[in-house]
């Protein structure tokens, strides 16, 4: 009897995700090391990541961006798992993440966030404790 490699012995493939990324203020290195941290979170958690949409901060106040629309068409085929940004702050402005959320949401695709909004409410609040006892 043959017996089959265990799954961490053989490639497996997907979920699919895609990532997206807003350029703001940064130079290259800051966007090589945004592509980069999508790149270790999809390899960490079993993610096969499939592409890389990116715009410019002024683009993305725009709801129906170019990039955005592009990410939504492919978010929308039948082997997408979900999409991958850095923070909730790469959808945009609040209005236009919260519409984008929206949107992502009707395609029934997950959202990761690598830093989600809760971790920095912690550091946050962790903080402003460290002040409030004479911290840094």
């Amino acid at each position: 009897m043959t017996s089959e490699p265990l799954t961490e012995h053989r490639p497996v493939h997907g979920p699919y995700v895609y990532g997206y990324l807003r350029h703001g203020r940064g130079g290259p290195a800051r966007r090589r090391a945004l592509a980069e941290s999508l790149v270790l979170y999809c390899s960490q958690h079993e993610l096969t990541l499939c592409g890389v949409f990116t715009e410019a901060d002024s683009a993305a106040r725009d709801i129906r961006s170019p990039a955005f629309m592009g990410l939504l068409d492919v978010l929308a085929l039948p082997d997408a798992y979900g999409l991958v940004v850095p923070a909730r702050s790469h959808l945009g402005p609040r209005h236009v993440a919260a519409e984008r959320e929206r949107q992502i949401a009707d395609l029934d695709v997950r959202l990761m966030m690598i830093r989600s909004p809760q971790s920095r409410r912690t550091r946050a609040t962790a903080g402003a404790g460290r002040r409030a006892q004479g911290g840094a």
